[in-house]
């Protein structure tokens, strides 16, 4: 199955709970059991906002963040939730930087738990480049069920491709 493809890397025993799920077509029931609402920040001021709350909470010594966006691009382009961009620019004699977080536009409409842990996932890129051992544990930090709610959310990912949206 190709919606199965943000699983993959899982084990065998999970992927199996998976299709069970999906055949039984229980995956849905699943997702509302666990996350039965949305979030409600529908709006890219109430996503920044959010987000700057989050960081402040958490890593307050990182650069300071231009802007959060909700992208629609994003996970049609770049097979992603959400990107971390850091932009130098010239202005004058000095150099400016700018880090911009987009959310993929999908996650509008997506329980909180979920549009936590992507925006957690970037805002760990202010500190840890890389998908390391240092980042995750930052990840955990600032969502203790991270790995559990990335899970899940790859579960959204494939019950929103098979039988539209949930929400």
């Amino acid at each position: 199955m190709e919606q199965l493809r943000y699983i993959n890397h899982y084990s065998d025993a999970v992927i199996e709970q998976v299709k069970k799920l999906i055949s039984e077509k229980k995956l849905g029931e699943y997702l509302l059991k666990k996350y039965p609402k949305t979030h409600g920040l529908n709006t890219e001021k109430q996503l920044y906002k959010y987000t700057l709350q989050l960081k402040n909470n958490f890593i307050k010594q990182s650069n300071s963040l231009s802007k959060v966006i909700y992208d629609p691009k994003i996970h049609v382009y770049n097979n992603a939730l959400g990107t971390h961009s850091f932009v130098s620019r010239v202005q004058g004699s000095k150099l400016k930087s700018k880090q911009e977080i987009r959310i993929a536009s999908l996650f509008k409409n997506a329980p909180l738990p979920m549009l936590n842990m992507i925006v957690v996932h970037e805002l760990a890129h202010l500190k840890e480049k890389q998908h390391n051992k240092a980042f995750y544990n930052l990840c955990e930090y600032m969502q203790p069920d991270y790995h559990q709610i990335e899970l899940d959310t790859r579960l959204f990912l494939i019950y929103s491709e098979l039988e539209g949206d949930l929400y």
